[in-house]
This record gives C-alpha cells, structure tokens and sequence, in this order.
C-alpha cells in the first residue's frame, strides 16, 4: 500500500499546478460551481440527506487527499469507500459521473466563450484558426492562381465511424446539450433577474432528467441503431454549419484575394457506419441499403423544411422589385395559382420547388413527415443540379435587384448544402478484410471456371489469374446458392452496392477500403468483385465507378506499403483505371493496429516513413496521393489535436486531400454541440490549407540526422514494448485480470465484437477495447511505453550531445514536437498508484510483482526522459487550461477507479449481486467520462 501513495505523490506533484484563476476564466469556475450546487440540492431533493451527505463526504475527501496527498486522507478516504454498501456505491458512482459531465458542458460552453472574445477582439485565439490561416497564406505571398488550384483539387473529410466502447447513450446527449443551451443563455448581459431564476428552474429541470435517467443501455445496440445514432451529428451541426462555413471561407478569400476565387464542395463529413462489414457481421447487404436510405431521407427532410421556411419569408412583390427572366419563368411553372401570391414570383418559385423536392423524396421512396406539396403529379428532380439550377435563378434575380443580404442568407445556404450533401447526404465507405475477399474470389473461379486452387497459388501466379480474368471480362457469377454463406453475404453486399449507385448515384457510395492488405492481388481481388456486378467496366474504355482503398495497418505492413503500390502502378491495365479516377489514389494507413502491434513511438515512426515512401512511389507514377487516416480519440490510437497532426504529417503527403476518421465520444465532443462543430470543421481546413500552400516538399530531406535518430529510437522502443507485451511470459493474465476488459464486453455499447475470434490472444483483440481497457486502470499503456527506455540507450551511447540532439528535434521538427506534446497529455492522465492498485488483482505475486514493476520502471523513464528532452520540470507546462481542467475533475475519477478494483474483485469471486455488476459498468462510463476518452 505503501508504494501506492508514494507513486500517487509523484503523479499529482508532476502535473503543473496552474496559477490562481485569471478573469477570463472565472466564468468556467462560476459555472461548474452552478452545475455542481444544481445537481447536489437534487441528489438532496430526491435521495434524501443521508446519501446526500454520504456523497459530500466522498468528494471532499478525495479533494482533500488530492491537495494533501496525507497519508491519513488517503486512508480515511478508502476506509469511507470501503464501507458502501452496492445500492451506495451506485449512488456514488452516478454522482461523481455527472459531476464529470456537468464539468464537460462547462468547459466545451467556455472553449466557445474564449473563442467569442478572441473574434470581438480580431486575435485569432490559437492556431488553426480559418483567419490566421488566411493571414499567413498572404503573407507568404500565395497567389490567387494557386489558392485557386488548391481549392479545385481538395478534399477535406472527416468520416464518422461506429465505435465499440462509445459509452454515451442518445438520451443522455440529448440532455446534456439542452443544459448546455441553457448554461450558454446566462452569458446574454441583458437578462433580468427574473430571467437569470427561470433559466436556473429550467436548468434544474434538466439536471433532475440526467439524474433520473438511466446511464446504461439495456439492450445491445444495433448496427441500425449506431446509423440513427449517427445522423442525429448531421442534424446537430453538419446541415446548418457547413453551409455557413463555406460562407465564411469565401468572406475571408474575398477581402484578402478578390471576388473570383470559386470554392467547390472541397469539405465533406463522409461516414463508416453501415459499411464497415470487417469483422461485424451484422452489417449485411439490407442494412447498407438501408443506411444509405436513411442518410438520402434526412438530407431531403433539410431541403423541405428550408425550401418551406423560405416560402414564408421570401414575400418580396415583383410591383415593387424586377425580378430576372429566368425567376418569372420559373414562377409562371409553379402549380400555385393563388390570386393572393400572383405578385409573389419568389414564393410561387419556392412552391413549384417544394413540389419537386417532395415528388424526388417518393420517388426515392422515403417516407418523410412534411407538408404535402401544392402539386402531388410534379417532376422530380433527376440530378440534384437541377435542384441547384432553380435555386441559381432565384439567388441571380436577388442580385440583379439589389437584395444582396437575403441572396447571401438563407437561400445561398441552401444551395451550398445542396452542392455538399447532394441527394445522399454523406459519402458512405464499404470495408472488409482482406482473407474475405480471398475466400469470395477463390469460390468464384472454382464455380466458375474449375479454378479450385486459387488459395494455393503464390502472389505472381494470383497476379496472372486475377488479371487474365479482369482484362477477360466475362462475368464469373453463377446461381448464388452454389457459394457458402460468407460469400453470399459478400456477392450481395456488391449487388447492393450497384443498387446504391443507381439510386442515388455514386457519390453516394464512392470507396471500398481493404483491411489488412498486404499484397497487389487484395486490390485486385476485390476489383474482380465489382466487375460481377458492373461496378467495374471492362473492355477498351475500362472504367471504375468505386475507389479501390487499400488499409496498411500493422508494422510489417506499414514497411511494405510503398512497394506493394510500386508494383500495382506498374501494371498498366489498373494505371488506365485510374485515369477516370482523377489519375487520383487513396491509402488508408492504420494508427490503431500498429500502435498494438509495435507500441506507441515505432507505430509514429512507422507511420511517417511510410507516408514518405507513399509520396516517392506516387511522384514516380504521377499518380495524385490521398492518404486516409485511420485514427482513433486516444494517444495511443493516433489521436491528439488535429490541427498539429496535421501539419506534422510530412512534407509532400497532404497535397489537398485528406480523409480523417473521427470515433466514438470524439464526435461528440467535437461535432454535438454546433459552435464547437464548427469551430473543429474550419480547423481541419486551415491545417490542410496550410500544410499544402505554407510547406516546403523538400523541407524534409535536409534532416537526415533527425531521421537517423528516429529510427534507434524507434528500434530500441520496439524491442521494450515487444519483450513487455508479447514476449513476457503470464502478460496476457495479467492485462486481462487487471483490467476490466471482459466486463467491457458485456457492456451494450456496440454491435462489433471487442474481438475477432474467441481467443485471448493480445493479437486477436481489437486494438479500440485495448486501448479502452489500459485507460480504466489508468496505465494508458499504449499511448507511451518504451519511449524512455529508447531515449535513455541513445543518451546513454550518445551523451551529451545525443541528448542536445533530441532537444534540437523537439525545437524544430514538428513531427517530434507532438509526439512529445501528445505523450505529456497521456502521461497526466496515468496513475501508478491507481494503476497497482488493479494490479493487485493479479493473485500470482511474482507475476504481478514482475510485469507491473517493468511497467511503472518504465513509466518512471518515459517521465525523466520527457523532461530531459523538452526541458520542462512539469508535465502540462505548456498547457495550463487543461492541467487546471485534469486536477478539477481529478478527484471524481479516482473514487471510481478505487470503487472500479473492489467491485472486479467481488464480481469475479463469485458475486452475482446484479448492482455489483452494474456498479462496475457505470464505473466504465465514469471513468471514460471524466478522462474524456475511451478507445
């Protein structure tokens, strides 16, 4: 016990303790202390003084042994947690959650206040600001003709994907941004007293919802109910704010570059769910169906509310302006003939509009709750330009009167959606594995051709059938019930996807990733899959109608990448099919898989080099390069700020496109809130415009050294992590004992498995639950191990100068500055002490003794050596907001980590108690709130 304070001393002593709170941040203090007073008078109000009290008393005392780190707190502090009873525990468990998420709402609705008064004030608040972007692409002296060629090339997508530990239900976010609003109201100077008491009833209305909702789901969500759960961030943010988005773009561009500058739909929110068939088996050929007719069906319930809202508004008289031609021809078609709007062109428009829209909506049979249009019998619109062309004409006859502001307003945004969400809404990606496609492939010729050792074949002899049977083009598909049922449910899956194209275009389906690629014949396994259902067209004038994306995802992957497209591009048959592809290909490269697989430094590395060797093969070629990153919301998942990650990315390898994926309690944070939302949209595009216009390609090859450097690290970080994780005899015990992986299965937080097979094999563990789980018990694992080990043997070999060395690579280098930056986040959050008290879980002393001494070793390594190279004696130096925000909410996660050990410890031993279980499954989502990550 004795080493668990010692250990929890030196944590909470290491993260900088922020100076007494400034001016600007006392509203956030005065806010949490609202919330925090609001959802205490209710815990009193309808639990009763006893376990109101109860609850005060475990919070102040973990505030109070977190401010003393005494030895006396610490033990009257467990003592206290020791001696609830389960209906206590989950009392407590639930408060101190929502203490957590009071905290969150406060913190995100102050981001938004600062950022407000950065805007007044004409001081962009940090990097990645739209407007800094812009003053620096000035002052570099960027053109107009190349401003203008960036924005004609560029693609910025983040891509929403389903995720396995996203702990928060609907119901819950649903409240939480109703409070939020509230919160937000009370910053308005002008409301009265009066009006400040209402706000606080309603305020305390909505806490006692929170209180009174159930936290955890009660039955296992459905891959349909994760498509619903998804478009609610369409509704919350995308369809208002990415119009106004682009608005601002051309705002800024306009006062800085001119009037001609034509921005194209370059940002688009793209999304997984529903498509992602690898290794969740319920994503079947219906449910894509029926994710794309979900996504068509919202898109369409905008474009008639918005079309409605400006019939009603736009009540401009043609006896006092002079529409265009073009504005009275469209009106004259309008099947309204209502004597009372004959002088009302832009409503009658508006209505021959309206009609349109509902009569495309059937016709794509969606059943959508609107007013039924004046017209039941109108045309539907083919395309959605033609949707755009009749906007065109009434936003034209606006300018050519002189109604500028509403020919910029609401109608303008209209437009912009309609050019960006099209009749789909989102660009919906298809992925499968690699053996899948293999298994597919191989029955298709055995039925087909007598092919029946294709799986037995080496790479070149694959190469020669594959192509021989593409170039061929004769269809391979025979009935569908000679294949076994995995390869039915593939060949449906690429019907469906025909159907999709053909309903709602291919804009609607453009990408199908391959998981696990490691060789040239994956892409074209999966090529002759989408020429048995023409989603591939053969002959002289081959033509692709679906991006074929290969994912590279582990270390040995990631090495071989660059060759493996080397030699795709040297077959001349697919170079012609990208040809009608803008001459333009995607890889995705995996960050979660290969931080597992190599640990947290060698996956970075791997990582950056590979991208290096990508945009060598692809200049060889001529071929455009965009890279899909495959990242998750946690360190050891390739998260981390966008902004940095993007600019860190090397030079060449950005070029205007980039697809980003955003998972689990990361869209929400980022995208529920529609200030927030925005504000994190118009950064990805001010990296992405900065990292192509402001950076030098050749920058990179003048640091040779730094590259050598990189690399003994990364060799030597390899070795610890592998000797930790896969080579330590009894690690797989341990990590499976001291954390709560297992009951994170059990929780109904997704509908993929948590693994691939029914193994315990680390190898076989999805890399999201791995992270997760290395979360709760505070160790975050993967977000740092063998950093210090690999920097201690290089200094150790190198000296002084090695270590003056990595200091000058932190200084200049991007790349290694936020890898230190995003390695300080992920140490403040970890807790030896928190994370030995999980070990001892462990009932084998010498094993527990052994693996969690090598890992708080290095742990105490990674520390001094982050120090060494950055020069800081803290960690958060640099960044005090959040340092300030982690101790806050610091004392309402570890109550829950230490109710977390004793309830695994009961669970496991027997207890069948159902509130010990579902203490520890609320624990999980405590934990995950107050960290403000999971996976």
């Amino acid at each position: 016990m004795r080493s668990i304070v010692l250990f929890r001393m030196s944590v909470m002593n290491l993260i900088a303790a922020p100076a007494d709170i400034s001016s600007k941040d006392l509203p956030l203090r005065n806010d949490v202390r609202l919330l925090n007073r609001i959802l205490g008078e209710t815990l009193r109000e309808q639990e009763g003084e006893e376990y109101y009290a109860l609850i005060e008393n475990v919070r102040r005392a973990a505030i109070r042994f977190r401010k003393t780190q005494d030895e006396r707190d610490r033990e009257q502090l467990e003592q206290t947690l020791d001696a609830l009873s389960p209906s206590e525990t989950l009392a407590v468990v639930r408060a101190f959650s929502y203490f957590s998420q009071l905290s969150n709402i406060a913190e995100d609705l102050h981001h938004n206040r600062r950022h407000r008064a950065h805007l007044k004030a004409g001081t962009p608040s940090k990097d990645g600001s739209l407007l800094l972007a812009m003053e620096r692409i000035k002052e570099r002296g960027i053109g107009k003709k190349m401003l203008q060629t960036f924005l004609e090339s560029a693609l910025i997508s983040p891509v929403l994907t389903a995720h396995p530990t996203e702990v928060q239900r609907k119901s819950i976010l649903d409240c939480q941004l109703v409070i939020s609003r509230l919160l937000s109201d009370r910053d308005r100077v002008e409301m009265t007293p009066d009006e400040l008491d209402e706000n606080e009833d309603a305020l305390r209305r909505f806490v006692l919802v929170l209180w009174q909702t159930r936290m955890l789901r009660t039955a296992k969500l459905t891959v349909r109910d994760e498509i619903k759960n998804g478009l609610e961030f369409y509704r919350y943010t995308f369809l208002s704010e990415i119009p106004k988005i682009y608005s601002n773009l051309e705002k800024q561009l306009e006062e800085r570059f001119g009037k001609d500058i034509h921005i194209p739909p370059l940002l688009r929110v793209g999304s997984w769910i529903g498509g992602d068939r690898d290794g969740n088996p319920f994503v079947t050929h219906d449910v894509m169906l029926d994710a794309v007719q979900q996504h068509s069906a919202l898109v369409f319930e905008h474009y008639l509310s918005e079309t409605n809202l400006l019939g009603n508004r736009l009540s401009l008289t043609d006896r006092l302006v002079d529409v265009s031609d073009e504005l009275s021809k469209l009106s004259d078609d309008s099947p309204d003939k209502s004597a009372a709007r004959e002088d009302e062109p832009y409503r009658r428009a508006l209505i021959l509009v309206y009609s349109r829209l509902s009569a495309t909506a059937r016709h794509l049979r969606h059943e959508i709750s609107h007013l039924p249009p004046v017209d039941m019998n109108a045309r539907p619109y083919v395309v959605p330009q033609e949707f755009i062309n009749d906007l065109d004409v009434m936003i034209d006859s606006l300018f050519k009167h002189g109604a500028v502001h509403l020919a910029r307003g609401r109608l303008a945004n209209l437009r912009r959606a309609a050019e960006v969400f099209g009749f789909h809404l989102a660009p919906l990606d298809m992925r499968q594995h690699s053996a899948i496609h293999e298994q597919t492939v191989a029955e298709l010729f055995s039925h087909s051709s007598g092919k029946a050792n294709y799986k037995d074949m080496d790479e070149a002899g694959r190469r020669e059938v594959l192509l021989a049977a593409l170039q061929d083009g004769k269809p391979l598909f025979v009935k569908m019930g000679q294949y076994s049922a995995a390869t039915q449910s593939e060949l449906r899956i690429m019907q469906a996807a025909a159907q999709i194209h053909q309903r709602f275009g291919r804009e609607a389906l453009p990408n199908h990733i391959i998981s696990k690629t490691d060789a040239v014949s994956d892409m074209l396994e999966l090529a002759l899959m989408l020429q048995q259902v023409g989603l591939l067209e053969g002959g002289e004038n081959s033509a692709l109608h679906i991006n074929i994306v290969p994912l590279f995802e582990t270390i040995e992957d990631l090495r071989g990448c660059a060759v493996i497209m080397d030699e795709l591009f040297s077959i001349s048959w697919y170079r012609k099919l990208l040809a009608n592809r803008s001459n333009t290909q995607e890889v995705m490269l995996g960050y979660s898989d290969s931080n597992k697989d190599g640990g947290y430094l060698t996956s970075n590395w791997e990582l950056y080099k590979a991208e290096l060797e990508l945009v060598k093969v692809f200049e060889k070629h001529g071929i455009e390069l965009r890279l899909f990153h495959g990242r998750g919301g946690t360190v050891g998942r390739g998260g981390g700020p966008s902004y940095d990650a993007i600019l860190a990315q090397p030079p060449g390898s950005v070029n205007g496109q980039i697809r980003i994926t955003e998972q689990g309690e990361v869209i929400a944070s980022k995208y529920s809130n529609p200030e927030i939302g925005r504000r994190n949209l118009e950064t990805l595009i001010a990296a992405t415009m900065e990292a192509t216009l402001l950076h030098h390609h050749g920058a990179d090859s003048t640091m040779p050294e730094y590259h050598r450097i990189m690399e003994a690290l990364s060799r030597d970080a390899f070795v610890a992590y592998r000797k930790l994780v896969y080579e330590t005899p009894g690690f797989t015990e341990y990590f499976f004992t001291t954390t709560p992986i297992r009951e994170i299965a059990e929780l109904n937080i997704g509908s993929r498995p948590s693994s691939r097979t029914s193994s315990d094999r680390i190898e076989d563990l999805r890399a999201i639950p791995w992270v997760f789980s290395w979360s709760l018990n505070r160790t975050l694992l993967p977000g740092w191990f063998g950093f210090g080990s690999a920097v201690k043997q290089f200094v150790e070999h190198e000296g002084d100068a090695g270590l003056a060395q990595l200091q000058s690579m932190y200084k200049n280098w991007a790349f290694f500055r936020g890898l230190m930056s995003n390695m300080d986040m992920v140490l403040s959050k970890t807790d030896m002490g928190i994370a030995s008290r999980y070990a001892g879980l462990v009932k084998d002393v010498p094993l527990r003794e052994r693996i969690f001494g090598m890992i708080s070793s290095e742990w105490e390594s990674t520390v001094e050596m982050l120090f060494a190279v950055t020069g800081k004696t803290t960690l958060l130096q640099d960044n005090p907001a959040f340092a300030r925000s982690l101790l806050t909410r610091t004392p309402y996660i570890d109550p829950l980590n230490h109710l977390q050990v004793a309830l695994l410890e009961r669970h496991r031993a027997g207890d069948e108690d159902v509130l010990v279980k579902r203490a520890i499954h609320l624990t999980i989502n405590g934990i995950a709130t107050g960290l403000r990550n999971s996976g």
